[in-house]
């Protein structure tokens, strides 16, 4: 069920970041921290963000081996994020170890998903260039299988995969979805696509959206649309 829009601030400085989300006043969207931003001005912008009332899915798509990850989740946790990541080709071993980083003393922590398969890429790249024989479906579906069993919440992946993420892995298992833009918007790198109406009908619970919000004449006017569309407002 659709559930919220996911805004990511894809800004080089925490000035940038700071400067676009005065724009929202009072309005706290749901907001993506990835790398550029991350490793431009490190933990200080997610405390910086998260005291200004945002939830915050931390983007760091963490892939290495389980020890390292585990150690790295810790870290992320003590961040009091709402929503971090890693790649679910590291195994269920690597995944089970961060579940275990990620878990504080109180026995709480944030979502855990896991990408399946970036939005950039397509079949033809899979098979080519991954040296996976098996079509994006399949691959897609045996990695959220993956990611249910290691315990975790959802996965990333594209909202044309959304619908079958939860007749395999249940209706409660999350689908955050990026490859979100307007009818007739420009696709940029992504491949994958589909608007947030779309979206909401293909199953989707959180769509990921950032240059048709961040690069709009009007952000508020098209994050709200955002909304409007996801959640049929």
């Amino acid at each position: 069920m659709a559930t919220d829009v996911i805004v990511a601030l894809d800004f080089p400085t925490a000035q940038q970041t700071l400067e676009f989300l005065d724009k929202f006043g009072s309005v706290k969207p749901f907001v993506k921290i990835g790398m550029e931003l991350y490793y431009a001005e490190g933990p200080e912008i997610v405390r910086q963000i998260k005291a200004r009332g945002h939830k915050v899915f931390l983007d760091l798509k963490l892939h290495d081996i389980p020890n390292t990850v585990l150690k790295a989740m810790r870290v992320l946790s003590s961040l009091d994020v709402d929503m971090c990541n890693l790649h679910a080709a590291g195994t269920r071993a690597m995944m089970e170890a961060a579940l275990e980083g990620l878990t504080r003393p109180d026995g709480t922590r944030p979502l855990l998903i896991a990408v399946t398969q970036l939005t950039s890429t397509d079949e033809k790249s899979l098979k080519e260039e991954i040296l996976i024989n098996a079509g994006m479906q399949e691959t897609v579906m045996e990695y959220a299988q993956n990611a249910r069993r290691a315990g975790l919440d959802g996965v990333v992946c594209s909202p044309l995969e959304a619908r079958q993420v939860h007749s395999v892995c249940g209706d409660g298992f999350l689908t955050v979805t990026p490859g979100v833009r307007f009818e007739g918007g420009d696709k940029g790198d992504q491949k994958r696509v589909t608007t947030p109406a779309m979206a909401r009908e293909a199953g989707s619970d959180y769509i990921v959206v950032g240059r048709p919000v961040t690069a709009a004449a009007d952000a508020v006017k098209a994050y709200e649309r955002c909304l409007k569309e996801l959640l049929a407002q």
